[in-house]
């Protein structure tokens, strides 16, 4: 199972997906002159929006959803499934649905990204 590890610049808020950082001491990517911020997915949704992926397997694929609002200044950027050293990735505008087809992988993750709440996700049995 792949994990897939994201950075946001605090100043900016510039995201980046990071295939290998530098492990050296006050090194790594850096923006607007500060090191970005590594983003922690969580996984318990106590807002009253939900962002935590749901999924359900229908004839051998897998249809991820995220119950949030699609507004212009509050929606799910992207949704991204994981698994083995793959990624698959939907990035999503205001007002579409927050949804992602895929094959269905048992062992994957799925991460979904909110403009203002961050990086949350979900394993897939």
């Amino acid at each position: 199972m792949k994990k897939l590890s994201v950075k946001k610049c605090l100043k900016c808020g510039a995201l980046v997906k990071v295939f290998k950082d530098c492990e050296c001491e006050n090194c790594g990517i850096k923006c607007c002159g500060e090191n970005m911020k590594i983003l922690v997915p969580n996984s318990n949704d106590g807002a009253a929006e939900k962002h935590v992926p749901t999924y359900e397997i229908k004839d051998g694929e897998i249809i991820v959803t995220v119950n949030h609002v699609m507004d212009e200044d509050h929606y799910i950027e992207w949704i991204s499934i994981c698994f083995e050293n793959k990624e698959y990735t939907t990035y999503l505008k205001p007002g579409e649905k927050a949804e992602l087809h895929y094959k269905y992988i048992p062992g994957s993750v799925i991460y979904a990204y909110c403009n203002k709440h961050q990086l949350w996700k979900k394993e897939v049995e």
